[in-house]
């Protein structure tokens, strides 16, 4: 019988060192030997951890965050729930199709409007049909964008100057529009010359720059726009090639709402809609309003996949200040993340290991720990909406953000996780299914003895597939 605990002990023990090694083998090495850890693995179908280092401490997550954005949307408005923006007028619509008053867009935050992502980019046709069917053929008043759903803020307070007037930062208002991104065109000359802007679209006439660039040897975009919320002013720095006659970047759009209502203007005006007014982002006073036709998003099941697949910021930013909005309140950031953390503090889950800034993880201020993650994707596992929640995620080797990750090892296509990355911090959260194993999952990374994350990726790479034997 001894002998039986004996061997049953060193089996034991076996395991654990067996175990140990593979976190041993990741943590201790010259790549990662200042870094700051936060790793765990969790089986689902025991509920035992396996795996663990510092899982508990709160590291920079970058956008992993964004499982937590889109897991507490689907929890609180579900997968079929749709962002909505109204047409209003308030005025009287005469027996003639005169109205006498403003046409009034009023915004939720819906990001896909115009979006080159998701749904409609077409939508100003439907727009265009609504106003004729509400029998308005002319209108004494102007087009108003009305996006006090969302408060002024803007720009999240945590991100950083350098990334605040790009794309992947753009504002984030009560109307979003094409994504809340024009396209800039330059023609480059010879290097050290400054490019020439040749045009941007969407046109945003009262938009100036202050032109910075360079060309140089370089064969990629460099280029970064400097800028706040609503100014119609902004820096270019940094470079593009030499010698491109038509090198195209992105900015963000300052007043998304305007564009949107200028168009809405020219639309009706070039179907033979008269407006006598412009159009405008001010709201100033106006009537009674009502309702002649609401536009619906897609669903939010096909948007949060574009936002775990994709990594999408724009969309991650406007559905996490939308859920303060269900509150029956502006939508603000600190509502938003006081909605996010009072929920999955009622689901039992270590909120005291979550300091969450923003929705997407833009931020280099957030910061999560490895249990929280995984007390998260555990939780997903068995929730009604566990299906659309991991369909939402890309596949290692496969798309997304995972499309190289894994890819030509036995875990492609049996690893369902969203990615981080940003300058000193690698991120990967999310589930492995292989040899009947069903395992949650985080690994957070930050300050790796490198420069490139790209040694880093490999390490958990290598991780991931012991861990999964």
């Amino acid at each position: 019988m001894m002998r039986k605990i004996l061997l049953a002990l060193a089996l034991i023990i076996c395991v654990f060192a067996s175990a140990q090694n593979f976190v041993s083998k990741f943590i201790d090495n010259g790549l990662h030997k200042n870094a700051n850890i936060s790793l765990m693995v969790k089986d689902l179908k025991t509920g035992k951890t396996l795996y663990s280092h510092r899982s508990g401490s709160a590291t920079v997550p970058a956008s992993t965050m964004k499982l937590v954005t889109t897991a507490t949307a689907l929890e609180l408005l579900g997968a079929d729930y749709l962002f909505k923006t109204t047409l209003e007028v308030d005025g009287i619509v005469s027996s003639d199709g005169i109205l006498n008053g403003n046409l009034i867009i009023y915004g939720s935050g819906d990001p896909t409007l115009g979006s080159s992502k998701l749904g409609n980019i077409n939508f100003l046709n439907d727009w265009l049909s609504a106003v004729r069917n509400a029998g308005i053929k002319q209108i004494n008043g102007d087009i108003i964008a009305d996006a006090s759903a969302y408060d002024t803020e803007g720009i999240n307070p945590k991100w950083i100057w350098e990334d605040m007037g790009n794309y992947f930062a753009s504002g984030v208002y009560g109307i979003s529009y094409k994504d809340n991104t024009f396209e800039m065109e330059l023609k480059s000359g010879a290097v050290g010359t400054t490019p020439e802007i040749i045009k941007i679209t969407p046109n945003i006439p009262e938009l100036t720059f202050q032109n910075y660039l360079k060309s140089t040897t370089i064969r990629f975009d460099s280029a970064y726009f400097y800028g706040a919320p609503y100014q119609n002013e902004r820096s270019i720095y940094g470079a593009i090639p030499a010698n491109c006659a038509g090198f195209k970047i992105k900015g963000d759009i300052p007043r998304p709402g305007l564009v949107l209502a200028r168009d809405l203007a020219w639309k009706l005006k070039s179907n033979g809609i008269s407006v006598s007014g412009k159009g405008t982002d001010e709201i100033g006073e106006t009537g009674k309003r009502t309702v002649i036709y609401t536009h619906f998003s897609p669903k939010l099941s096909e948007i949060i996949k574009e936002i775990n697949v994709a990594s999408n910021n724009h969309y991650a930013e406007h559905l996490f200040r939308h859920l303060a909005l269900q509150q029956g309140k502006q939508a603000s950031t600190m509502d938003a993340l006081g909605r996010i953390k009072s929920f999955w503090k009622s689901k039992g889950l270590p909120v005291d290991e979550l300091f969450q800034c923003d929705g997407s993880g833009l931020s280099p201020l957030n910061a999560v720990s490895a249990n929280f993650f995984v007390s998260l994707l555990d939780y997903m596992n068995t929730s009604k909406n566990s299906t659309v929640f991991k369909n939402s995620l890309p596949i290692a080797g496969q798309n997304g953000t995972l499309r190289n990750f894994l890819k030509g090892t036995v875990l492609q296509g049996k690893v369902q996780a969203k990615s981080g990355t940003f300058s000193r911090v690698k991120s990967y959260a999310g589930y492995i299914h292989s040899n009947g194993k069903r395992l949650a999952f985080a690994i957070i990374v930050n300050n790796p003895n490198s420069t490139s994350t790209s040694a880093t990726t490999k390490k958990m790479e290598e991780f991931l597939i012991s861990v999964s034997k």
